[in-house]
């Protein structure tokens, strides 16, 4: 590392259209200057690292050679973006990412013109470039589109479906695959190997033997350098026939690393290309930061750090994470069940499927970014017999739902659906909040859905979850560390659909479905000193509902409250169901339904995105006095 306090020519590019009267040497020192930048605002705020460093000189390139904002760069995954966003205008709020009113930590439309297309889920680049590029002809904004790719990220299927339509269409497009050889974990499938045979070959094809197609794009020699166009047009011409066939122009592998390689070739085919071309980028994450190369994640995600050693700031819990006691207790089912096999669409770390990994190679399977074929997927393991564990962050099952309703629900298979990030997640956003498991999961027939209330009762929804052989079952847990309650030695399995008395009081009621039931009690705690003790209660299932134990809490009280970390037309929308067919509310009972706000959250700490979201427990007290009547009071005495 050098000293990361001196940027010059950094310190001269303001925005994209500074770098244009930078010479090529310039642009190289601007790429090592943008790389300490980088790491020196990531130590500060904590993010995603490995990704950004990855393609710092893939963003210098672009930015040098295209005519941005007019010319849109989608990157895919947007975690990439971080050297991008301080080319484009942000330099001065950087060290705000991922803060509350900060910058956000992925591409964002509302953020600059610089960012025309979010992407906080992976694969979406290549359908979104297409659209501006049929857009531009069809008399839309005007301007190239560029995507910029992940490898992990060209494993979903819907990256392929656009790189169908596009080689079909012919319209002229760029899409830049970004080649590191890992997503957030190593990679996995035909794809991957595929693309390691593409640059494996040695030696290279001799240049008079160059196919035809994207080797006619550039008029040789090149202005910079006969030597390295002869170089990189030997390296044009290997493999490519997957993308050729799909009828791109391909051109690779060349470095992603090396400017020298990189600016002709870019400024070769945006003056020359007529149709969609592919160029294959090798690089490296975490490339420039040994802390970062050497991890086994290349510092994909991280905490604020000391930049000298790497050393992350973790804040110490004397309570297991979620994810943690999911991976243990799936563990410990699974020594006792070999029919249980375990499910991850590229996440085993974020999932705990790592640890069940280790024990049960066998029974685990990394799908890579592909959480259609992973829901059904487990579907036919099911229907073969197989106990299914499908573990997939909740914003991520969004894009396999699909095959949630057709091939496990409505064939009724035992699927079992571990939902890890339920809730508010802090500082990736509304594009990582899992605001939406309920309501899509709770409308379908035969689904059984829990949440977990504390990180014991996530033991015993896994329990239940691997006892369960008579349809789909799906339990969500959040993010972050537990509770603190004493672990039970194993997990019990519960009744399905039984919740559980946690407090018994009078005059209102409070019915939690997740993790703020810690809040409900906290709530109470403060309405004791006012004299209030309402009950409180733990639904554990929005579906099937504890329907006596609702009945019973709306006959006993004045006033039912559900709790929950969701959307509107969750639980509390299947209790109100419920009170309604029941014709309760005839009989006076004062209901209210918390949730989610009908809007997306921005990033911040999770606590400040639940008190932004009028969840905590001051929140929940306000609501037990303004239904009982005395919200005067309690604005006098707050």
């Amino acid at each position: 590392m050098t000293d990361l306090t001196k940027t010059p020519i950094l310190d001269r590019v303001k925005l994209p259209s500074d770098m244009k009267t930078l010479s090529d040497r310039e642009l190289r020192q601007l790429a090592d200057e943008l790389r300490s930048e980088t790491i020196s605002a990531v130590s500060v705020t904590g993010g995603h690292l490995g990704a950004g460093l990855g393609v710092v000189e893939l963003t210098v390139a672009l930015h040098a050679v295209f005519d941005t904002p007019r010319d849109k760069i989608i990157w895919d995954v947007g975690h990439q973006c971080y050297p991008h966003k301080i080319l484009t205008g942000r330099r001065d709020r950087i060290r705000t990412l991922r803060m509350g009113g900060g910058l956000a930590g992925f591409t964002k439309r509302a953020e600059s013109p610089y960012d025309p297309f979010g992407a906080g889920h992976s694969s979406t680049s290549i359908s979104a470039a297409l659209g501006f590029a049929v857009a531009r002809d069809l008399g839309g904004d005007p301007g190239d589109a560029v995507a910029v790719i992940g490898d992990g990220a060209m494993s979903a299927g819907m990256a392929f479906e656009a790189l169908n339509n596009a080689g079909h269409l012919g319209k002229r497009l760029f899409v830049i695959l970004n080649d590191n050889e890992m997503s957030i974990a190593p990679p996995v499938g035909a794809l991957s190997s595929y693309l390691t045979s593409l640059y494996s070959r040695a030696p290279f094809q001799d240049l008079k033997a160059a196919a035809k197609g994207a080797v006619g794009l550039l008029p040789p020699p090149f202005q910079e350098g006969a030597r390295r166009a002869k170089e990189m047009l030997k390296g044009m011409t290997i493999g490519g026939t997957l993308f050729e066939e799909l009828g791109f122009s391909y051109i690779g592998p060349v470095d992603g690393h090396d400017l020298d390689q990189l600016l002709p070739l870019l400024r070769t085919v945006k003056s020359r290309a007529t149709g969609p071309v592919l160029i294959h980028a090798v690089t490296k994450k975490g490339k420039g930061y040994a802390p970062a190369e050497n991890a086994a994640d290349r510092g994909h995600a991280t905490a604020k750090f000391d930049m000298v050693t790497g050393v992350q700031a973790k804040a110490k819990s004397n309570a297991p994470s979620y994810t943690a006691v999911f991976a243990r207790a799936l563990i410990d089912e699974a020594g006792r069940d070999d029919r249980i096999v375990g499910i991850t669409a590229a996440m085993p770390d974020g999932t705990g499927l790592k640890q069940f990994a280790e024990r049960f190679p066998r029974r685990t399977f990394d799908v890579g970014i592909a959480e259609q074929h992973a829901v059904t997927f487990a579907a036919g393991l099911a229907a073969g017999g197989m106990k299914p564990f499908c573990a997939i962050y909740s914003t991520f099952l969004q894009r396999g739902y699909d095959q949630v309703v057709h091939d496990v629900a409505v064939q009724n298979l035992p699927v079992r659906f571990a939902i890890d990030r339920a809730g508010l997640v802090g500082q990736d956003g509304p594009t990582h909040a899992g605001a939406y498991d309920i309501a899509f999961l709770a409308n379908l027939p035969g689904m059984v859905v829990m949440a977990a209330a504390d990180e014991a009762e996530l033991m015993h929804m896994v329990a239940t979850a691997a006892a369960h052989d008579s349809g789909p079952i799906a339990f969500r847990f959040p993010r972050g560390e537990g509770t603190g309650v004493e672990m039970p030695e194993r997990g019990q399995v519960l009744e399905i659909g039984k919740g559980r008395i946690v407090q018994q009081g009078k005059g209102v009621a409070i019915l939690s479905f997740g993790t703020r039931l810690s809040e409900a009690l906290k709530a109470s705690e403060s309405l004791a000193a006012r004299g209030i003790t309402p009950t409180v209660a733990d639904a554990r299932f929005a579906k099937p509902l504890d329907r006596d134990l609702i009945l019973r809490l709306a006959a006993g009280h004045d006033a039912l409250i559900t709790v929950e970390e969701g959307a509107v037309g969750g639980f509390g929308s299947h209790v109100a169901q419920l009170l309604a067919d029941e014709g309760v509310f005839d009989s006076g009972l004062r209901f209210r339904s918390m949730v989610l706000p009908d809007r997306f959250v921005d990033h911040d700490a999770p606590y400040a995105m639940y008190d932004t979201s009028a969840l905590n427990a001051a929140h929940i007290e306000a609501k037990v006095l303004e239904v009982m009547g005395v919200a005067q009071l309690a604005g006098r005495t707050a």
